[in-house]
């Protein structure tokens, strides 16, 4: 796509995205390095990788989100960082201008990226998702992923920034069950979040705050208009918030999750 060298290190964190790792990886050759953190994925994730002369890979076992992206963060050597997940696609339109926006930077040290999320291959275009923007590319040594944060994790940075024109698309999952899988991943992340704050669940947040989350993103937010693929995405987004204060209360109890 473009000559070499760009003075980007791209870095990923996997966990059985044999679905995914080939595609990924091959969006990412405009970087100098390509570096790979992987959980111990036993579907031939970590074979696939291994068979990419290219891609770095370092074995790691994962504690949280932003703990492993911070290590991979260690790994590299170029000036500029760029991440991306397994389930996420860069246009070639995208990958040229994360290219041309580090080749010539004008100061600005960070920058979101827009993410269109894809349910079997159709754009969700609202269900909350509409104004979906992530730090992506940054400057090495500015900033490091907030140790707080266990999941949805939040790059540290409150300098200025930019976004960058073009689309990244999200291919979070592609079937309920997946999803649901997904969404009680993060919920117990986030339970151990809260734990660790102190936090004690009432009703207010196994009742109030789900059936909220479902009308803000289903009405208010136009979910909708996405059909039933946005009611799915609505109904399971509020059951990752009842998710996560269940699990919670039994962190509280001292029962197993």
């Amino acid at each position: 796509m473009t000559a070499k060298p760009s003075n980007i290190s791209a870095l990923m964190i996997t966990y059985n995205e044999i679905g995914h790792i080939k595609e990924a990886i091959s969006n990412l050759e405009f970087a100098d390095e390509i570096i790979v953190i992987d959980s111990f994925s036993t579907d031939g994730t970590f074979e696939a990788l291994s068979t990419m002369n290219h891609v770095k890979i370092v074995q790691r076992a994962f504690q949280n989100f932003a703990d492993q992206r911070n290590f991979a963060i260690d790994q590299a050597t170029r000036d500029w960082i760029f991440f991306m997940d397994a389930d996420e696609r860069l246009t070639q339109a995208s990958q040229e201008e994360i290219v041309e926006t580090v080749k010539h930077n004008n100061g600005i040290e960070a920058f979101k990226i827009p993410r269109r999320f894809m349910f079997n291959d159709k754009m969700m275009r609202f269900s909350g998702l509409q104004t979906d923007r992530v730090f992506r590319l940054f400057k090495r040594g500015v900033t490091k992923y907030r140790k707080d944060k266990l999941v949805h994790e939040v790059l540290d940075f409150t300098g200025e920034f930019a976004v960058l024109t073009h689309e990244m698309l999200h291919y979070s999952f592609s079937d309920y069950e997946s999803y649901k899988k997904k969404t009680e991943h993060y919920g117990c992340l986030k339970a151990q979040e809260l734990f660790k704050k102190g936090k004690t669940p009432n009703a207010f947040h196994f009742y109030i705050k789900p059936a909220y989350k479902f009308l803000a993103n289903y009405v208010f937010r136009l979910g909708f208009l996405d059909g039933r693929e946005g009611y799915t995405i609505c109904s399971l987004n509020a059951y990752g918030v009842f998710f996560r204060y269940k699990v919670l209360e039994k962190l509280l109890s001292g029962a197993p999750e």
